[in-house]
């Protein structure tokens, strides 16, 4: 590393950013203590893409940690029509990866920004010689890696289901639950064509759906880019304010 890029990444470095400690949000490191998390930190590198830039492609060798610093990925997979199929959505504080550091193979999907994006990486070798130098940690980390193979479940679930309209209601709840939205407004990070590539429907179809939500009562546009939620029982969220 040069000497300006580690003056950079001294000036700009986790603990100094405005997501202090995102390392704490990793469900793989959410049991370790403040002594611990620094030491994880210190294992990062941070990496910028563009949008449209491809972080990972489908066969590379997935042997890291991804935490968005600021702005969005997209996990996808090519369809046999070559249609693109968005498999996940990450946004500010989210990330993949966390079972790569326990065991790298390759990577069934692409990764790609979906945004200008700001990215802590930690690489599995350098989680590796943290993991030598704290053996103890392994079980609480192991416990949290099976809570997120859990939460895999779920996404897989959603994302197997045949109902387009399921679908759009994860989509939502994913969407609401990553901006960290407290009142009943969001903002919608997502291109219609992004949100239709998640759901497996065309553009139009997606835009049908959205107003017949808004027909039946469950959210209301605001405007292109923002919908104010009307029926939080319907997208299974707490409304806490």
């Amino acid at each position: 590393m040069s000497p300006k890029a580690t003056e950079s990444f001294q000036i700009n470095g986790c603990a100094t950013c405005g997501h202090t400690l995102c390392a704490k949000k990793v469900s793989l490191f959410a049991s370790l203590d403040e002594l611990h998390i620094l030491e994880i930190i210190s294992l990062i590198e941070r990496k910028h893409y563009k949008k449209g830039d491809i972080v990972l492609r489908h066969g590379d060798l997935f042997d890291r940690l991804y935490i968005v610093n600021k702005g969005m990925l997209k996990a996808i997979s090519l369809q046999e029509d070559g249609k693109e199929q968005i498999l996940h959505l990450l946004s500010d504080g989210d990330s993949i990866g966390e079972l790569a550091l326990l065991k790298s193979q390759a990577a069934i999907y692409d990764i790609v920004a979906a945004t200008d994006t700001y990215l802590c990486t930690i690489p599995k070798s350098r989680f590796d010689i943290f993991l030598k130098e704290n053996p103890d940690l392994m079980f609480a980390i192991l416990t949290s890696a099976y809570e997120r193979i859990s939460s895999l479940e779920k996404l897989v679930g959603a994302i197997a289901s045949n109902d387009a309209d399921v679908r759009l209601k994860f989509l939502i709840q994913q969407l609401y639950k990553q901006s960290g939205n407290q009142g009943d407004v969001l903002s919608l990070s997502l291109t219609r064509e992004d949100m239709a590539n998640f759901v497996g429907v065309t553009r139009e179809t997606i835009s049908r759906k959205l107003s017949q939500l808004s027909k039946d009562g469950a959210l209301a546009f605001i405007d292109q880019k923002k919908i104010r939620l009307l029926d939080f029982e319907y997208f299974d969220l707490d409304k806490t304010s």
